[in-house]
């Protein structure tokens, strides 16, 4: 039975009659099923909120049967039935509350942008589209943002439309966040030498997953958004690990 995740660093500290394991006895448990998981892979499922294990007094991280379970959960939800891991929550939790969970048929590949943003309820604003592409009139209300505002960006490369037309969901993050910084005195041409950065970044990981896109296996296929993810991920820690080092402070 798949649990809601609990424990934590705020759930208390473990104690040697919980039958908890380390990371690596975990990695070992999971393997024979899913030989390309890492322990980078759990800790980033960690980081998503997939799964909460408990701390030693020393920090270090222990997990239940039960998470060891969980893990296996999103695994088989991600290799079986290509869904996001907003999804795969949604799923999880709803079944801790006891309730039937419907799957897609497995195999099925399901677009990773779904479900990135929430569905307006009948009742609701409506101004997050449920589309994972966005019109600009869409992208303009979901973000609180001016069309002049969205036309300067663009000049500036910080927001553009998909190939395909439209925008991805992510903008409207990008969106916000530029608008914040605004607030600020920092204007967008100010945030080019960011935009350079990000741009050679993701050139990196690209790098990496590339051969991972282009193999014959689909498993492998979406194996290679997992990995970009979690690459992503650890690029955008490290930013901040280093734009804290270089001020001097910790951030929140």
């Amino acid at each position: 039975m798949v649990r809601t995740a609990t424990g934590g660093a705020g759930s208390g500290t473990a104690t040697a009659g919980d039958r908890l394991v380390s990371i690596g006895t975990v990695l070992s448990q999971l393997r024979d099923e899913f030989p390309e998981v890492t322990i980078s892979k759990i800790r980033f499922l960690e980081a998503e909120g997939l799964v909460e294990p408990r701390r030693t007094a020393s920090g270090y991280r222990k997990f239940s049967p039960e998470d060891v379970e969980r893990l296996a959960a999103v695994l088989r939800m991600q290799r079986d039935h290509y869904l996001p891991l907003k999804v795969i929550r949604e799923h999880l939790d709803a079944l801790a509350r006891g309730e039937q969970v419907k799957l897609p048929a497995p195999g099925r590949r399901r677009d990773l942008l779904d479900g990135l943003l929430d569905s307006p309820s009948d009742e609701g604003d409506g101004e997050r589209p449920t589309a994972a592409r966005l019109g600009r009139a869409e992208l303009v209300a979901a973000a609180g943002v001016t069309e002049a505002e969205l036309v300067e960006w663009e000049s500036y490369g910080l927001i553009g439309e998909s190939e395909g037309g439209g925008y991805d969901a992510e903008s409207v993050n990008v969106a916000r966040i530029v608008a914040d910084l605004g607030r600020f005195g920092l204007e967008p041409r100010h945030l080019r030498a960011v935009k350079a950065s990000a741009d050679r970044e993701a050139g990196l990981i690209e790098q990496v997953v590339a051969p991972l896109r282009r193999h014959r296996n689909p498993q492998t296929r979406v194996h290679a958004e997992d990995t970009a993810a979690e690459l992503a991920q650890l690029s955008v820690r490290l930013h901040a690990a280093l734009v804290q080092t270089a001020l001097g402070i910790r951030l929140p």
